[in-house]
């Protein structure tokens, strides 16, 4: 594993052309969001456009319809999403107490990173963000 970005800059390498070179099974995505729009991360109906639209905007094919199901109870209390793409998983917990997002993008085939965590951000309105990007080998 390892880490090649975080806190939601450029990395100095080419992701891409490491991504390809290390012959790597998978690029990792993990997206923290905070201060969300807290209607957005309770909501069923967003939350299954959101992984539709991610899912697109990062050219990922979705397998199947997106498990989604209200978790817990108490302080841990919240939505989580499952939606199997076939070159992995995208999954996503929603904090309502403290209005936050943890959303990792799983893939063996080659997405940005970049883009699919502004994309995060931007959707769920967040006033802060931060990422990282592992790749697995």
């Amino acid at each position: 594993m390892e880490n090649i970005t975080a806190g939601g800059y450029k990395p100095a390498v080419n992701l891409q052309s490491k991504f390809d070179e290390h012959h790597t099974w998978g690029l990792h995505a993990i997206i923290d969001l905070y201060e969300c729009n807290p209607e957005s991360i309770k909501s069923f109906e967003e939350i299954k456009r959101f992984v539709v639209e991610l899912c697109d905007l990062i050219n990922m094919k979705r397998y199947g319809e997106a498990l989604i199901e209200r978790f817990a109870g108490g302080y841990y209390e919240g939505v989580s999403l499952l939606q199997f793409i076939e070159t992995s998983s995208i999954t996503a917990h929603f904090d309502e107490r403290e209005n936050r997002a943890f959303i990792d993008i799983f893939s063996c085939k080659y997405f940005d990173p970049e883009k699919g965590a502004a994309f995060c951000r931007d959707f769920f309105q967040a006033k802060n963000y931060k990422f990282q990007v592992l790749l697995r080998n």
